[in-house]
């Protein structure tokens, strides 16, 4: 446990100023302190973490790695209570930059227009949105939220729930007239399956024969793509087949843009998509839970 007697937000106050600064004495001036002062507390710091911070010469302060991972995560630190002083100080009203990362098909076809209500109905929180269908470490990349579509794996994250929809095979009509459509799951090693260049959890699609038994079919063609919008406007200019969420295409089918293909066969499996955060709930910045709460109140994942 840790000693009650360590001033912790005062050390990493110092260090990060001592950084910046450049110097100790710059530093120690800044926080109206001795420079033996700024020296003994950085010194003090390092043999508590037992690894060193800066280098120091006569000329130049220089940060080991640990020492730049260590201000790295000061400097978030010092934001984050920054932001919590801001935020208790007004009644925990809704207020500052939200960073939110999508799964782009989520953020192109879900999330963005649903954005401008959320700013009118919030104006003091703004928002920063990355799309990507990569998967990302929230705390690397400084994310409130993260937006993902798939099962979850073991994490110290907490999820919310906000929708699922069945998987399905589709292509566009200009495809099927050239290359003929598949009648049973087997028909597909004679046509273009267009996969994901990332890791998937299931490598392969999920159909079932007729007899009810599980059918897994490798995905092999010509076309890898990042993220899941790309693949739908590849499908709808005939590149090939996809399987994609019901969701995500429904538009497109109802248009006439794509064909559902193999329905007989669907196992009618599910795709979640969950907001992912860092934290209990209880301990969630206001500019966080309202976002939160608004999109389990306004997300509709449809069929």
């Amino acid at each position: 446990m840790a000693r009650p007697d360590i001033n912790r937000s005062g050390e990493i106050e110092v260090f990060v100023r001592v950084v910046e600064a450049s110097s100790f004495s710059a530093a120690a001036r800044s926080l109206r302190m001795t420079p033996s002062a700024v020296s003994k507390l950085i010194a003090r710091l390092e043999a508590r973490l037992g690894a060193g911070l800066v280098t120091r010469s006569t000329r130049k302060l220089q940060l080991t790695p640990e020492g730049t991972a260590f201000y790295d995560s000061g400097v978030r630190i010092l934001a984050d209570m920054a932001a919590a002083e801001r935020e208790a100080a007004v009644g925990a009203a809704p207020r500052g930059r939200l960073r939110v990362n999508s799964y782009v098909p989520f953020g192109v076809h879900r999330l963005i227009p649903l954005l401008p209500d959320f700013l009118e109905r919030y104006p003091e929180i703004s928002v920063d949105l990355v799309l990507t269908d990569s998967v990302i470490d929230l705390m690397a990349e400084r994310a409130d939220v993260a937006i993902r579509a798939g099962p979850l794996g073991e994490s110290r994250l907490v999820a919310r729930k906000l929708g699922q929809t069945r998987m399905t095979v589709v292509a566009a009509p200009s495809y099927l007239k050239t290359h003929g459509a598949p009648l049973i799951p087997a028909d597909l090693s004679r046509h273009n399956r267009m996969a994901f260049g990332f890791v998937r959890h299931v490598d392969g699609w999920q159909f079932v024969d007729a007899a009810g038994n599980a059918v897994m079919v490798p995905i092999t063609g010509n076309t890898l793509v990042g993220d899941g919008e790309s693949m739908r406007l590849m499908a709808v200019g005939g590149a090939g087949i996809a399987r994609l969420a019901h969701w995500h295409v429904a538009d497109d089918i109802a248009a006439g843009r794509l064909t559902e293909l193999l329905e007989d066969f669907n196992p009618g499996d599910e795709e979640p998509t969950h907001a992912v955060y860092v934290g209990q709930g209880r301990h969630l910045p206001a500019r966080v839970r309202a976002f939160l709460d608004f999109l389990v109140e306004s997300v509709r994942m449809g069929a």
